[in-house]
């Protein structure tokens, strides 16, 4: 299956009713295929700037343990929108300048070395150990090395940093890292498709 611009529509129908109030989340119909097999999954949310002229990250939270979709998608636009630590929980009159990105995550591999995947083809998922022994995991998507610019060791860099290293990064430590590579299949929608794509329908179910 691949991500479809619906799963993002279902995302903005469950934080509207979460925001605006309308009622339990778990009473919005679903209009996509849930009889397929289910499938790690991610949430992101970006916010245009007041110019308009681009987007930046607002949340982005999910889990790498595959989920049905329709339970998944309402877990995690939901915590992605309001409990990504990085970023204050996203307010109603934010919405209309609000994205939905639904990734579907595929295709697990684990890596010979930490240069052993692709950038623009591969998201990048590592483990390691801290000093005082306490492991830790930390991952971007795919796109995130390509958009921002990155090669793999300027990768692997960002991410011991997003997952809590503090110490210098030593080309030792980075093999001592644990890589799984992924592929995911991603869709994308902005608040002004979604108005078109709900009229004149509706965004909770009887």
């Amino acid at each position: 299956m691949e991500a479809t611009k619906e799963h993002c529509a279902y995302c903005f129908d469950v934080l509207l009713a979460h925001l605006s109030r309308t009622g339990p989340q778990s009473r919005i119909t679903a209009t996509f295929d849930n009889r397929s097999k289910d499938y790690p999954l991610f949430v992101t949310w970006q916010k245009k700037s007041s110019a308009g002229d681009e987007e930046r990250l607002r949340g982005c939270i999910g889990n790498f343990s595959p989920m049905r979709l329709d339970s998944g998608l309402r877990e995690y636009a939901l915590t992605s929108a309001l409990r990504d630590t990085r970023f204050h929980p996203i307010a109603l009159n934010e919405v209309p300048r609000l994205s939905c990105s639904v990734s579907l995550l595929t295709d697990f591999e684990d890596a010979d070395d930490y240069m052993d995947w692709e950038v623009g083809v591969h998201g990048v998922w590592i483990e390691f150990q801290t000093p005082n022994g306490r492991k830790k995991t930390s991952t971007f998507l795919p796109e995130i090395a390509e958009e921002q610019g990155w090669s793999k060791i300027e990768t692997i860099d960002h991410l011991l940093r997003k997952g809590g290293y503090e110490l210098t990064i030593t080309d030792e430590f980075r093999r001592s890292t644990k890589l799984t590579r992924y592929q995911s299949q991603k869709a994308h929608l902005s608040y002004d498709e979604y108005t078109v794509l709900r009229k004149p329908s509706r965004a909770t179910g009887p």
